[in-house]
């Protein structure tokens, strides 16, 4: 067996799709008697997500540093100056190394391998020449991430380490040049997705899905700019689940674009209440500007749901195909619209495309995902 595995993560379990697929491949891994533990760089919390009971897990406050005190306290004083989260996270990210730092380099012995889910602590991994020959680096955002600090700065560093795990091609193809032991391992769905059959048209409703954080990144925004110059019939409408920053100034551009008929959004809920919504939604979309690789598009796809969605970099190129839906260019929202009528307003292409899509999940089965893992661990 491959000795004691650490994976670290910056945060605790809440809604998104990192922490669903840790939680997705861990669970997986300890059923098949590897020996894992789990490090949070938070306080002790609720997990959104059930974590397998055999897995151990860890928690050091990342705000418990001066830094990230400091950072937290200018945030809530200034959050409406410009630049100001960004310069709070600068702050936070000096404080969380502090208190990481010091964790790790008192328990890394315990572990053979380290497995980082964040760019920012692989990136500082990196840095430390015997850990970082035991940890592979789980890539979750787009290469580009974090700027010229961590993106052109720190993360040349993984030259140094043991593996870097992309979610999609383009990223492996980044990654082969510093470091040659670069590989693309897609998301691991959990076994209530990968057991799903195909559902019949007529057991869903006309409504469009978009499950996605309200953050700027996920520009949801220009979603609701595209529906509302969309000529959707009277019985079609929106259902979007998420919250985050942008949540109120969403919540606003609904009312202020006459949408409240026509766009319903729930806020977070539970994976489950996720699920509810792919079972009757026929059509999933995602508008974001920057993905590593959208695990909701897979789980759609699973649910029979046709999928439209940006090219954004990096991953729903590696989704999307003719066969599950369309994939637009970034910020080409005529084309947008124009795929989403053609849907909405032929039945018969829909179905046949919710049908091919469904049979599309084939590719992205857990067998020879958790092989891959296997062969690295």
């Amino acid at each position: 067996m491959t000795g004691k595995i650490l994976f670290v993560y910056y945060q605790n379990i809440k809604p998104g799709g990192v922490a669903k697929v840790l939680c997705n491949l861990t669970s997986e891994l300890i059923e098949q008697n590897y020996d894992i533990e789990i490090l949070f760089l938070m306080a002790p919390h609720k997990d959104f997500y059930p974590v397998h009971p055999k897995i151990k897990k860890h928690y050091i406050d990342s705000f418990a540093n001066k830094y990230s005190r400091f950072a937290t306290s200018i945030y809530k004083k200034y959050n409406k100056l410009p630049k100001i989260y960004n310069i709070h996270a600068y702050l936070y990210d000096m404080g969380s190394y502090k208190v990481l730092n010091e964790w790790i380099q008192k328990n890394h012995h315990n572990y053979d391998t380290i497995v980082s889910c964040w760019y920012k602590i692989s990136s500082m991994f990196s840095l430390d020449k015997e850990i970082s020959k035991k940890t592979i680096a789980w890539e979750h955002m787009s290469y580009k991430s974090g700027g010229l600090f961590w993106n052109k700065g720190l993360r040349r560093y993984y030259k140094n380490l043991r593996t870097v795990v992309s979610t999609n091609i383009p990223g492996e193809r980044h990654y082969k040049k510093i470091n040659e032991n670069s590989l693309t391992i897609y998301n691991l769905m959990d076994n209530e997705v990968e057991n799903q059959s195909y559902i019949q048209p007529d057991q869903k409703k006309n409504i469009i899905s978009v499950v996605a954080r309200l953050d700027p990144e996920k520009n949801i925004s220009a979603f609701i700019d595209i529906i509302s110059k969309t000529n959707l019939p009277e019985d079609w409408k929106v259902v979007i689940i998420g919250s985050g920053r942008d949540e109120k100034y969403i919540r606003q551009e609904v009312i202020n674009k006459n949408l409240t008929s026509k766009i319903e959004l729930l806020g977070n809920k539970s994976m489950e209440d996720v699920y509810q919504l792919l079972i009757y939604s026929k059509i999933n979309c995602l508008t974001s500007t920057a993905e590593a690789l959208p695990t909701i598009l897979i789980q759609a796809m699973f649910f029979s749901n046709t999928l439209v969605a940006y090219d954004c970099n990096y991953g729903p190129s590696d989704i999307i195909n003719k066969e599950n839906g369309f994939l637009i260019p970034l910020h080409a929202e005529k084309k947008f619209i124009t795929e989403l009528e053609n849907l909405v307003h032929n039945d018969n292409k829909l179905n046949a495309l919710m049908k091919s899509s469904y049979k599309e999940t084939h590719k992205w089965k857990k067998e020879k995902i958790v092989q891959q893992w296997k062969q690295i661990l």
